[in-house]
C-alpha cells in the first residue's frame, strides 16, 4: 500500500506542561490523525512518557516531538509539569517552558508544519512562527462562557479590570442575563497570590497575546451545550471560532481496565446500587485549607451516603508508598472519619482511573473542583455535579454549570469561602438522592 504520510496536512501541537492540557491535546490530535493529518505532539520527556498510549491504527501519524526541559534555580530537577511541584513553583515552571523557544524554534525551521496549534503560555511563538511564515491557532482548555467573560485581548492586555469588584459582576459587553461572575473571596484569593512574577509575563499576558496573534480559536466546547456565548466570543474576538467538541476520551480508559489498582476500585465500587456512591476529586492541582477538608469529610459523613474519595497528597521530592499515603490521609482528616465511614466509603490517596469510575453504574454524582477536564469527562456519562471551586476559572465554571442546571454549587460564605458540613451534606443529598429519598435522575434514566 502506498504511504501516503508524507503528503498529508502536518500540524505541530504544542500545549502548556499540565496534563490537564497535555491530554486534550492529544484527544485533538488523535481526532485529526483519524482524519488522516499527520501530527507532531511537542513535549518534555517526562510528559511524554506519562500520556496515554496512541491506538495502533494512528500511531503512523502521531510523532512525539522530545524536547528537554532547562534547567531553572528553584525547580525541582525532575519537575515538568504542574503536578510535579506545589503552587507557589507554577511561575518558575513558566519560565522553564520559556526556555524552550530556542529548541522548538529549530524543530520548526527543520520540519515545517501546515498549521501549529499552541496553548495559553507560548505568547512568544507566534511572531516565532509568523517570521516563519507559518499560520497559529489557539485550542483552548476554556468554554466559550469564560473567554466571553474576560472579554477582548486588548482589554486584558490594558488592564480594563483593576479591583476585586470589577470581577465579580457580569461584565458590560455580555448583551444577555447572566450569572458569570467570580465570588468575592475567589478573586480575594487571586489577587493576594499575584505579587512578584518570576517568568516575566502575567497568565492573563500569555493568554491575551496568544488569542490576539492566532489565526482562530479552537475551542473545547459545542455549541448544543452554549450557543449564545459562542456566538459573544466570536464578536469580542473578531475571528472564526471552532467548536471542536467535548474531546471525550472515550479509548482512554481502556487501557487501565486490567490494571490491579482499578479492578480493586471496581470491586468496591459493584457492591454498591445503582446511582448510590457519591465520587469526590478535587483535580490534580486544586487544594482545600484544613477547615476546608475538615468540613468536607465532615459533610460526607452526615450525607449518609456511600463516597469513594480520591484525595490528592502534596507533591513531593520522594517517591510515594501507600503505608505512606493511609498516615498521611488520617493526619489531614478529622479524627475518627476513617474508622466511623469504613463501612459505606473509601479515601484513596493514590492515582485512580478517574474516567472509569464516573462510568460506573454505582456513582450517582460527582462532587468536583469545577476543572474543565472532569466536568466534561463527568457530563460524557450523565453525571450529575455537586460543585466546590477551588481556583482559576473555576468558579466561573461553576456558575456556567449551575445556570445550566447540571450541578449544584456548595453554598459558602462570599468572603472568605468557607463552607459548612451541613451545605456539603445537603448539596449532596440534593444531587444523588432526591426529596422523597428515591435515587438520582442518573439512576432513574436506566
Amino acid at each position: 500500500m502506498e504511504d501516503n504520510t508524507t503528503s498529508a496536512l502536518h500540524i505541530a501541537m504544542f500545549p502548556w506542561l499540565a496534563m490537564g492540557h497535555l491530554i486534550p491535546f492529544l484527544e485533538l490530535s488523535k481526532c485529526l490523525a483519524e482524519r488522516g493529518l499527520r501530527v507532531s505532539f511537542i513535549s518534555t520527556p517526562r510528559n511524554i512518557q506519562r500520556l496515554p498510549k496512541i491506538p495502533p491504527k494512528l500511531s503512523h501519524l502521531i510523532d512525539f516531538i522530545v524536547l528537554p526541559l532547562p534547567p531553572i534555580e528553584g525547580l525541582p530537577e525532575d519537575a515538568e509539569a504542574s503536578i510535579d511541584i506545589p503552587t507557589n513553583k507554577a511561575q518558575l515552571l513558566k519560565k522553564a517552558f520559556d526556555g524552550l523557544l530556542s529548541p522548538i524554534t529549530a524543530f520548526l525551521k527543520s520540519s515545517p508544519p501546515d498549521w501549529i496549534i499552541l496553548d495559553y503560555a507560548s505568547h512568544w511563538l507566534p511572531p516565532i512562527v509568523d517570521e516563519l511564515g507559518l499560520p497559529c491557532a489557539y485550542f483552548s482548555l476554556f468554554n466559550a462562557a469564560t473567554l466571553s467573560f474576560h472579554g477582548s485581548p486588548d482589554g486584558l492586555i490594558n488592564n480594563q479590570r483593576v479591583s476585586i469588584q470589577d470581577f465579580t459582576k457580569s461584565p458590560n459587553w455580555v448583551p444577555f442575563e447572566s450569572n458569570m461572575a467570580f465570588r468575592y473571596h475567589e478573586m480575594a484569593k487571586f489577587f493576594e497570590a499575584g505579587g512578584e512574577n518570576e517568568s516575566g509575563a502575567s497568565d492573563f499576558y500569555r493568554f491575551a497575546v496568544s488569542v490576539r496573534d492566532s489565526k482562530f480559536v479552537a475551542l473545547r466546547s459545542c455549541v448544543e451545550f452554549e450557543p449564545e456565548w459562542i456566538t459573544l466570543l466570536a464578536e469580542i474576538y473578531q475571528k472564526p471560532i471552532i467548536p471542536v467538541g467535548s474531546l471525550y476520551p472515550f479509548d482512554h480508559s481502556e487501557e487501565h481496565n486490567n490494571n490491579n489498582n482499578w479492578l480493586s476500585i471496581r470491586n468496591w465500587l459493584d457492591q454498591h446500587k445503582t446511582g448510590s456512591v457519591v465520587y469526590v476529586a478535587l483535580g490534580t492541582e486544586a487544594s482545600l485549607s484544613q477547615a476546608q477538608l475538615t468540613q468536607l469529610a465532615l459533610g460526607l459523613e452526615q450525607s449518609q451516603l456511600p463516597f469513594f474519595w480520591l484525595l490528592r497528597k502534596p507533591p513531593s521530592n520522594s517517591p510515594s508508598r501507600e503505608n505512606e499515603d493511609k498516615d498521611w490521609v488520617t493526619t489531614v482528616l478529622p479524627e475518627g472519619f476513617v474508622e466511623r465511614t469504613s463501612d459505606r466509603g473509601v479515601v484513596h490517596a493514590r492515582w485512580a482511573p478517574q474516567v472509569n469510575i464516573l462510568a460506573h453504574d454505582s456513582v450517582g454524582g460527582f462532587l468536583t473542583h469545577c476543572g474543565w477536564n472532569s466536568v466534561v469527562e463527568a457530563l460524557g456519562v450523565g453525571q450529575p455535579l455537586v460543585l466546590l471551586p477551588v481556583m482559576n476559572d473555576q468558579g466561573l465554571n461553576a456558575r456556567l454549570l449551575e445556570g445550566k442546571k447540571v450541578g449544584v454549587e456548595i453554598g459558602r460564605d462570599e468572603r472568605d469561602g468557607s463552607f459548612t458540613s451541613d451545605s456539603v451534606a445537603e448539596s449532596i443529598r440534593r444531587v444523588v438522592v432526591d426529596s422523597d429519598g428515591e435515587g438520582s435522575g442518573r439512576e432513574r434514566e436506566r
